[in-house]
């Protein structure tokens, strides 16, 4: 992939002035991963770092920002009048002590960009690209090992993407007293860089030992963290392509007593015999398969926490173990997770929804038309496909071998069905009222056969379904005898029959229902 022209005139206006320039962070970690593993590389974020401080780089750009301690200037790229994209450009800089656990209370620039990738969290991350001809193309490993492009490593960043570990730079534990969210962050990039080249799955990864070791022992530090960064770190992991992985990691370490305390609940609570996990593991399981099937963020959280109520409703043991009301414990203790959390309450009333009915009963044959529609009116129209998707990944979270049995399509052909707009007279753009008034004619069964004979013709010619015609229409209906209007709307009353079965057998061969 060509490195995009603004991102490398930036780079080059920085080295004409006299100064060194590089790439680094995430794309270099990207692109060197794509490599390795032969993906595609596709880079989201292009972060600069250089010898230059804030006040010279805004003299190169003087389209540019710096409203911060921490020496990153913005600079503005106007790719149009409505597009404006701001590239941040980082002095190199050295980072003294973390009283907060968060910031640095010194910063230091300096001429040397190992000093800057040394204050980096891990060595994946630590890596810097210098492109030594603007014109050059990112195309295979070779081309990053020529005169071109030299990558800066000097805490083995690449190998480490070949063993694929995530490796504290230096000190595990300096690193993480530095910002103590480093904490989750090495978990969620061992749930997620397998995937970050944007060209499916890549198996293995996990923490190095020692670093592992670090983020046990200092877990606790994360309770310094704000909630809402928090938040932002488990949305990450969760949205990642393997968040099974990442929390269940986030329980060895001692994280997620910490962000989730209410899943690790369920740790160990055996189930019943409709179950061949423990809570915790069917919870992971379940969002693990969410993952799986590429559902949203929504059906995600819904899946880890649906059974969150249960080891609070647990009664009796073994096989006949009961959690009766589960679930409206369940919702309660989510809605109060993820307040805590501060998730917006858009987030909060979609997941209460979903963890609260996702015990909805269906069986073939006993469960009406009237049920299912009392069901989408609770649950809300919208939010019913989102509700299947919870069933699903949790029925494979039990370790059941189909996650869409037949009675789970046949709830969806009559979902589909009753959500349609009924085929009545009320379809048509004229009404007993219009009928009165045109004619000038008293409420009566009349007014009900010559509705009924439009229809027929409506359903035959959807066309003719405009107030014009149809008002002439029933001028024209008016002047017949009572038997032939009689008639006439008999037989539009089975059309509307033959078209309703119509509607219905298409329905189910769309779910594979008989």
């Amino acid at each position: 992939m060509k490195i995009p022209k603004h991102i490398e005139n930036i780079l080059s206006e920085l080295e004409k002035s006299g100064y060194q320039a590089y790439l680094v962070g995430g794309c270099v970690r990207d692109l060197v991963l794509s490599e390795v593993e032969g993906l595609p590389f596709k880079a989201k974020d292009w972060d600069i770092t250089t010898n230059a401080k804030p006040e010279e780089i805004q003299k190169i750009f003087t389209d540019s920002v710096y409203e911060n301690d921490f020496g990153t200037v913005g600079v503005k790229v106007r790719h149009s009048e409505s597009d404006t994209e701001v590239v941040e450009v980082t002095p190199f800089r050295k980072e003294e002590s973390y009283s907060d656990k968060r910031h640095p209370d010194k910063v230091i620039f300096t001429q040397k960009v190992e000093d800057d990738l040394a204050r980096r969290d891990f060595t994946v991350n630590a890596m810097a690209l210098k492109i030594t001809n603007y014109n050059s193309q990112i195309t295979n490993n070779s081309q990053i090992q020529n005169s071109n492009l030299q990558i800066i490593d000097p805490f083995g960043g690449e190998k480490d993407i070949e063993a694929k570990l995530i490796r504290a730079v230096g000190k595990p534990e300096d690193r993480f007293n530095e910002d103590a969210l480093r904490l989750m962050r090495a978990v969620r990039f061992a749930a997620q860089l397998g995937f970050s080249a944007q060209g499916g799955p890549v198996s293995g990864w996990d923490i190095e030992l020692a670093t592992k070791s670090a983020i046990k022992s200092l877990a606790n530090n994360l309770k310094a963290i704000s909630h809402e960064r928090i938040r932002d770190e488990l949305t990450k992991l969760i949205a990642s392509s393997d968040p099974e992985k990442g929390i269940i990691l986030m329980q060895e370490l001692g994280l997620l007593k910490i962000v989730l305390p209410e899943v690790e609940e369920g740790v160990g609570v055996a189930q019943n015999k409709h179950h061949i996990y423990n809570v915790f593991e069917h919870l992971v399981k379940s969002l693990g398969f969410a993952a799986k099937y590429n559902y949203n963020i929504y059906v995600r959280f819904a899946s880890l926490l649906h059974d969150v109520g249960k080891p609070r409703t647990k009664e009796g043991v073994g096989e006949d173990a009961s959690f009766h009301g589960h679930e409206f414990v369940g919702a309660k203790m989510a809605v109060k997770a993820l307040e805590r959390l501060k998730f917006s309450k858009d987030f909060i009333e979609k997941v209460y929804t979903l963890v609260r009915y996702h015990m909805f009963y269906y069986n073939v044959g006993e469960v009406t038309e009237k049920s299912v529609r009392r069901l989408v009116r609770k649950v809300g129209p919208e939010n019913m496909q989102e509700l299947l998707e919870l069933r699903q990944s949790e029925r494979k979270g039990s370790g059941v071998p189909k996650a869409e049995p037949y009675r789970l399509r046949h709830l969806k052909y009559m979902i589909d069905k009753v959500s349609r707009d009924p085929l009545t007279v009320g379809m048509l753009k004229v009404n007993g009222n219009d009928v009165m008034t045109v004619l000038g004619i008293e409420p009566g069964p009349k007014i009900g056969h010559i509705l009924s004979a439009l229809l027929e013709e409506v359903i035959d010619d959807p066309a003719r379904n405009e107030k014009e015609y149809l008002t002439g229409r029933m001028k024209e209906l008016n002047n017949l005898s009572s038997e032939e209007l009689i008639k006439l709307a008999q037989a539009g009353k089975d059309k509307l029959e033959e078209e309703k079965e119509k509607e219905d057998e298409s329905i189910k061969e769309r779910y594979f229902v008989k």
